[in-house]
């Protein structure tokens, strides 16, 4: 829609997964599925519902899952001709000696039946499941759910981890970084930031009251406080006129001196957001205010390198805020990403590999959609849920490393599986025919493959994906 009146702050993480609110006034468009956070406004409709912006990201969601090819599971390949094989050479052994070479035809029909015992496919059909089944039950111990083996799979050959920034790399919401008193000391400076705030449910006000209640700074009496919408708020304290707003509002009322401008620009160029905290018309001080990486962000993609897997970050936020975070971590990013641009994205990364994707919002649901694989913070939206292959429980950046080594491990073990069944089956196919073992071994053979590659299996329960290998 496009307002037509009023001017607030509009919170616009749902769909374009910027963290902070952004000021919206007159002739301005609002997207559907964003949330007023501030004043009363007007705003006529511009869309129908089904052509919103919600309704594009479901069918964004629908098309990138419909383009994606299904995952032709080796063991069914392999099971179109492995049992008709075994039958007809079966059925050679049974019938072209005792007929061609008139050699006794109980003997080559009882060296038949041992070929179809030890050809038997026990061993292998159970080979894959049985691996896929310990590893999704070692994953969901651990906080990494995936759907099933085909997400494995895919997993395993993962080359490229594209990385949602608001709510996945960073907490989501602003913490308060930095304290510059510039006519008090930092106690007083928060002291009267939460006076102002007290009451007002804007991010950044509940940030500063978090980080004043944190430092025991106990918030001055207080009266008439008001927002001044788009700019901050205002109240009465001791007496005399405070408020905290924008460096933009700061400016028009005369309060800023060069020291305070220049402070505000170097913050900022931090990806940092700035607020002005000022009484009785002078400047008290500087709040700078920052959304956080999560604790093991960085340790997440030490961990993603050190598996030679590359990380990328697409992010709906700020060129600004997202160069200096993705500076901090090392890794190259997208900035300003509507969700189709994020599965244009990572389309475009599908080209030069296997791209897993990370997110946790309504705008991430699409390019979780269209991801090899997509995976879905455990704390995100019912929508990034629905739309990944998998979830990370405990919200750590450090779990995305760890599901890939769970799943590289995991398709060792089909591997290896696959090796004992096929390899075992080989060498008593070759015996029995040339009459060296009989029905008996057969038998033993054939359930011993079994058990072989269901212990084998079984060992993935111990698996620690947590542990760098």
């Amino acid at each position: 829609g496009k307002i037509i009146e009023g001017r607030s702050g509009i919170d616009e993480s749902p769909v374009t997964g910027e963290s902070l609110p952004k000021t919206r006034g007159p002739g301005e468009r609002v997207f559907a599925g964003s949330i007023n956070a501030e004043a009363v406004l007007r705003v006529r409709v511009m869309r129908a519902a089904e052509d919103n912006t919600i309704a594009r990201i479901i069918r964004l969601v629908e098309e990138a899952e419909a383009a994606r090819a299904p995952t032709a599971r080796f063991i069914d390949r392999f099971s179109r001709w492995y049992m008709p094989a075994i039958v007809g050479v079966a059925l050679l052994a049974a019938l072209v000696p005792t007929f061609a070479f008139g050699q006794p035809g109980e003997v080559w029909t009882y060296r038949a039946l041992a070929l179809l015992l030890i050809g038997c496919p026990c061993a292998l059909v159970i080979s894959v499941p049985a691996a896929i089944a310990s590893a999704l039950s070692t994953g969901a111990r651990h906080g990494l759910l995936m759907k099933g083996g085909a997400v494995i799979e895919a997993a395993a050959r993962t080359t490229q981890v594209a990385f949602d920034k608001t709510g996945t790399l960073t907490l989501g919401r602003p913490v308060v970084t930095d304290l510059v008193p510039l006519g008090a000391d930092g106690t007083e400076l928060l002291a009267l930031a939460a006076a102002v705030e007290a009451g007002s449910s804007h991010p950044f006000a509940e940030a500063i009251l978090r980080r004043a209640a944190a430092s025991g700074a106990a918030a001055l009496p207080a009266v008439g406080a008001r927002a001044v919408v788009g700019n901050g708020a205002c109240a009465s304290v001791n007496g005399a006129a405070a408020w905290v707003a924008s460096p933009a509002h700061a400016s028009r009322e005369g309060v800023l001196g060069t020291e305070s401008t220049r402070r505000i620009a170097t913050l900022e160029a931090e990806g940092k957001s700035v607020v002005v905290v000022a009484r009785a018309g002078q400047c008290l001080g500087l709040i700078a205010l920052r959304d956080e990486l999560r604790a093991d962000a960085a340790e997440g993609l030490r961990q993603l390198a050190a598996l030679r897997i590359t990380p990328v970050m697409l992010t709906g936020d700020n060129a600004r805020t997202a160069r200096a975070l993705a500076a901090g971590l090392g890794l190259d990013y997208q900035a300003a990403l509507m969700p189709e641009g994020k599965v244009a994205a990572v389309r475009a990364l599908a080209a030069k590999g296997r791209v897993m994707m990370v997110g946790d919002g309504i705008n991430d649901a699409p390019a979780l959609a269209q991801a090899s694989v997509g995976v879905a913070m455990g704390a995100g939206t019912d929508v990034a849920l629905e739309a990944a292959d998998a979830a990370l429980m405990r919200n750590r950046v450090a779990d995305v490393a760890a599901m890939i080594r769970l799943a590289r491990a995991t398709m060792a073990n089909i591997r290896q599986n696959l090796a004992i069944a096929l390899g075992l089956k080989a060498v008593f196919l070759v015996t029995t025919i040339l009459g060296v073992t009989g029905l008996w071994i057969a038998v033993l053979a054939d359930t011993g493959a079994t058990v072989l590659v269901t212990l084998n299996a079984m060992r993935l329960l111990g698996f620690r994906p947590e542990r760098l290998r």
